[in-house]
């Protein structure tokens, strides 16, 4: 099955052109007790859907479910911990939409002066927690006839961003956040593969760069970012994606497609 190219842009209203309805479906999103995960979980729920509410912190993930009322279901996971995403796995029969969103940012460093720890640690929840998470539930995935994967990425791991025009991303940072920014460029590559890789499958696996949110993801964002609910409705598109929906993508939270 050949793999569109990340240049189409997702339809408009994917809400309403999808093959088939939320209500009966059944969705798990990471790091989904606050910030732009939530809200994904949030607008998932008024779709129709169930919703597997992530969280590493049982306490922090109770609060959120019992926010989001009905169709919200606990989910204790922890994206670093084999037996956590084993247990996690194992509470999903089918699963129609996998969101992996759980992230971390440990410092807005440049690569000299970013750890080697740093790296390890933020590449451990960022990538090969989503690699984990991912391959855990791809049974569940399988079982959907329309199943998605949206991996929340960043337009800072963009690298025609970081070397180009764009003022947020370019080489005027000084390549801040070295850590943060390289995890994401690595999760939009896995990105690609993944969709080749699960293509005959009819799992359409795509990337969302969100823009800066109102979130306590990065420094200063909770304060100067903007609605994550309008981050999150780009991955609702996303995640309601028709049949002959792209994949391999890597969209903008406005719908273009941003540039590897």
């Amino acid at each position: 099955m050949p793999v569109p190219s990340n240049t189409e842009r997702p339809p408009e209203n994917s809400a309403t052109g999808v093959d088939r309805p939320g209500s009966g479906s059944v969705a798990v999103v990471t790091g989904a007790n606050s910030g732009i995960g939530k809200e994904i979980a949030r607008q998932l729920l008024a779709a129709g859907f169930t919703v597997h509410v992530g969280a590493r912190d049982m306490q922090r993930g109770r609060a959120a479910v019992d926010e989001l009322g009905g169709g919200a279901r606990l989910l204790v996971v922890d994206v670093t911990d084999s037996a956590s995403i084993a247990d996690a796995a194992a509470h999903v029969g089918t699963l129609d939409v996998l969101v992996n969103n759980a992230g971390i940012n440990l410092g807005s460093e440049p690569a000299p002066e970013t750890t080697v720890d740093t790296f390890r640690r933020t590449y451990e929840t960022n990538v090969f927690g989503v690699v984990a998470v991912t391959n855990a539930f791809l049974p569940a995935l399988r079982r959907s006839a329309h199943p998605r994967v949206v991996n929340i990425s960043s337009g800072t791991g963009s690298l025609a961003w970081s070397i180009g025009p764009n003022p947020q991303f370019n080489h005027q940072t000084g390549g801040n956040s070295a850590a943060y920014r390289s995890s994401k460029t690595a999760l939009t590559a896995l990105t690609v593969y993944y969709a080749q890789a699960l293509a005959a499958d009819g799992i359409k696996v795509n990337a969302l760069a969100p823009g800066l949110r109102a979130t306590n993801l990065t420094r200063g964002a909770a304060t100067s970012g903007d609605d994550p609910a309008e981050a999150a409705a780009a991955a609702i598109r996303l995640a309601l994606l028709p049949d002959d929906g792209p994949t391999a993508g890597f969209f903008s939270w406005d719908g273009r497609a941003a540039p590897w």
